[in-house]
């Protein structure tokens, strides 16, 4: 089945141009089939970048879905043209009456800033809370999951020593965990960031089960039961050139950067880099749609947060 995205999204051309089956809202309108209603709270800076990145992999699976993009209004978007903003997001009081089969929350870029000091935290938490009665299943990504746990648990995000830029190995740790079955014994994953969480901090929860995780780059995902609250440290979603935009910004700004590990052959900044994560990244975001979130979201969006979901497997 195809994702459902509006008609002049400039993520359409660019999926088609992949093969990708996308649905416009006019064809979409003639099917009788109730689609998984997905939000997309988008923090990221490069908004179309993002957006077109997650729709790519939202839309490999069966399941028909249909994509709500969420801005917050305490904050102004400097790397996405404002007409863009007016034309495909809503702000987050004009969704906050909807209910959704799903929800991700992006990463963005003030990891470095304490949250509190972040101008759209309030919002965010008014977000982060609403989201326990009217979302199914709420997916967090990087500094979205930092301030997932943060806001949730009170698990504090730690300063690393050096920046963690790079694809790194992962094992998976629990291997009941329908959000990693089919999962090979070690999968590849980009991240770049400055802090961290603990792994210890997160032990101590009882309501939190560690999934997966890298001798590396740390703590990747943990989850709380059935999947409602989902904590993903790295960047499956980056495209092939992700992290050399970056790595070669910064270089040219004369910032200090490494080059990201595992990512160019031999390190080697003049060969095309070596894509080691997208099979896993696919697979990842369809086991959460088709295991966490259509197994088991009521059949009637209306009835989410007011009855309890079939049991998961989560244990």
């Amino acid at each position: 089945m195809p994702i459902r995205i509006p008609n002049a999204l400039p993520a359409v051309q660019t999926l088609r141009n992949e093969n990708i089956f996308v649905m416009t809202e006019q064809r979409a309108e003639t099917q009788q089939i109730r689609p998984l209603k997905i939000l997309l709270l988008n923090l990221m800076p490069k908004k179309i970048e993002t957006e077109t990145q997650l729709s790519r992999l939202l839309s490999n699976t069966p399941i028909q879905i249909e994509l709500e993009l969420c801005r917050v209004s305490s904050h102004e978007s400097k790397n996405t043209p404002e007409e863009h903003m007016l034309a495909f997001y809503r702000p987050f009081a004009e969704l906050r009456g909807g209910r959704y089969d799903g929800m991700i929350i992006t990463g963005a870029p003030v990891e470095q800033m304490p949250f509190e000091q972040v101008d759209y935290w309030p919002e965010l938490c008014d977000i982060m809370e609403w989201s326990k009665t009217h979302v199914h299943s709420t997916f967090h990504i990087c500094w979205g999951a930092q301030a997932g746990l943060y806001y949730h648990f009170g698990i504090k995000k730690r300063d690393l020593p050096q920046k963690m830029f790079g694809v790194f190995p992962h094992r998976v740790e629990y291997r009941r965990s329908i959000l990693f079955r089919g999962f090979d014994d070690e999968f590849m994953v980009p991240h770049s960031r400055h802090t961290t969480v603990w792994r210890e901090d997160v032990e101590k929860l009882d309501s939190v089960r560690i999934l997966a995780s890298s001798d590396e780059a740390g703590l990747y995902a943990c989850m709380t039961p059935l999947g409602r609250q989902i904590f993903i440290m790295g960047h499956s979603e980056y495209d092939w050139d992700t992290l050399q935009n970056e790595y070669l910004r910064d270089k040219t700004a004369g910032k200090p950067i490494s080059v990201p590990k595992n990512y160019y052959p031999n390190d080697d900044d003049t060969q095309r880099p070596i894509v080691s994560w997208r099979a896993h990244a696919n697979l990842l975001y369809s086991n959460w749609l088709n295991y966490i979130v259509y197994q088991n979201t009521p059949y009637e969006v209306e009835s989410i947060g007011y009855r309890h979901t079939a049991e998961a497997d989560s244990d």
